[in-house]
């Protein structure tokens, strides 16, 4: 079985670490522990019955409780099957351009998605060990010009963990075509510290924003995000896709889940606390070097190999976390782990404690 590009392979994590995937604890996809909420579950099983028809081809409820929730015409957000999908038609309009600039390390389904439409991409690397946007002119010689390129980039970034302000990413929108902002993990930043462009995408008709509903409420099974961009070109996309990419229980959990204010709350109160507390757990320990981090995981740099640290993790402790081989720039010496409950994190870091001492 060919070692996984993503986290979350937990048949492969099995295979190796000689156990059924029920047994693993999971740190290689960075999901909430907490959810998925109550009510999402209900909503779920109240829309069971509705299985035996079509989805709203224009998700209309859906896409109302989202534009109350981010103060837009429902018009300006589309909901898709994970933001991956969303991304796939994001990478379309992007291939149509000159040149696209990735900041890196990336997301590989960035790659994937840009070079599907053969996209001319060029890197821009993040400086590292303050992980803070270098000068454009190290990605590449060619000139970058408003009418021919364009940008992708998330936000908190992945895999660092580095919130870009609003003014760091404001300018580069009017130096860029099309800028993308990947926005999947901005949800665990608690709203008076977030720096999402949502509040801007009306007035720049160059702006689109990603964002998923997987992550923050513990639903990577049932696929689930949505774009904020001009309506014209929504309705591109709207062209270019299937006509019903979200089923009826996905959509139906989302309205539920947009609307648990507990759960949100909840939520931040668990991040602000565990994840400080496994930063300094893994501090503590000798040869690992981890980075602060606004979003739920943590990079961490280690002066070993982080493959073998993750197959003796496996093998003794049961544990995954995420290797960083599948970025060029990180290669073996750092590895990814989501923030878990106190007792998971915990069971982590006694993990690591007994193959690194």
């Amino acid at each position: 079985m060919n070692r996984p590009k993503h986290g979350g392979n937990l048949a492969w994590a099995a295979a190796v670490a000689g156990c059924p995937p029920t047994a693993i604890v999971d740190f290689s996809a960075s999901i909430s522990p907490l959810g998925p909420p109550e009510s999402v579950l209900a909503a779920i099983v109240a829309h069971l019955q509705d299985t035996r028809a079509y989805p709203d081809p224009d998700y209309s409820e859906l896409r109302a409780i989202l534009a109350v929730a981010h103060h837009l015409p429902s018009d300006w957000i589309l909901p898709g099957n994970g933001s991956a999908e969303l991304l796939t038609w994001a990478a379309r309009e992007l291939s149509e351009l000159e040149a696209t600039y990735l900041v890196t390390p990336a997301f590989g389904d960035y790659f994937r998605a840009l070079l599907a439409f053969k996209a001319k991409v060029f890197k821009w690397p993040l400086a590292n060990g303050s992980w803070v946007m270098g000068n454009r002119a190290e990605a590449s010689q060619l000139p970058i010009t408003n009418s021919r390129t364009g940008l992708l980039l998330n936000n908190p970034h992945n895999p660092t963990g580095q919130l870009f302000s609003r003014e760091t990413i404001l300018p580069l929108l009017d130096q860029f075509a099309l800028v993308v902002v990947d926005e999947a993990f901005m949800d665990f930043v608690p709203p008076h510290q977030q720096q999402s462009l949502i509040p801007l995408v009306q007035e720049y008709g160059n702006l689109v924003i990603l964002r998923s509903l997987t992550k923050f409420y513990s639903l990577p099974g049932l696929r689930l995000g949505y774009a904020i961009a001009h309506p014209n070109r929504l309705r591109q996309w709207q062209q270019w896709r299937d006509p019903w990419p979200v089923n009826v229980l996905a959509a139906a959990a989302a309205v539920a889940a947009l609307q648990d204010q507990a759960f949100e709350q909840l939520s931040w109160d668990w991040l602000s606390g565990a994840r400080p507390r496994l930063f300094q757990g893994l501090a503590e320990l000798p040869g690992l070097h981890p980075y602060r981090s606004a979003a739920n995981f943590l990079l961490v740099r280690s002066e070993q190999s982080s493959v073998l640290i993750q197959e003796k993790l496996l093998q003794q402790s049961q544990i995954l976390i995420r290797d960083c081989v599948s970025f060029p720039e990180l290669g073996d010496r750092f590895f990814r782990v989501a923030v878990r409950s106190p007792a998971d994190n915990q069971r982590l870091i006694e993990g690591l404690a007994q193959i690194l001492n």
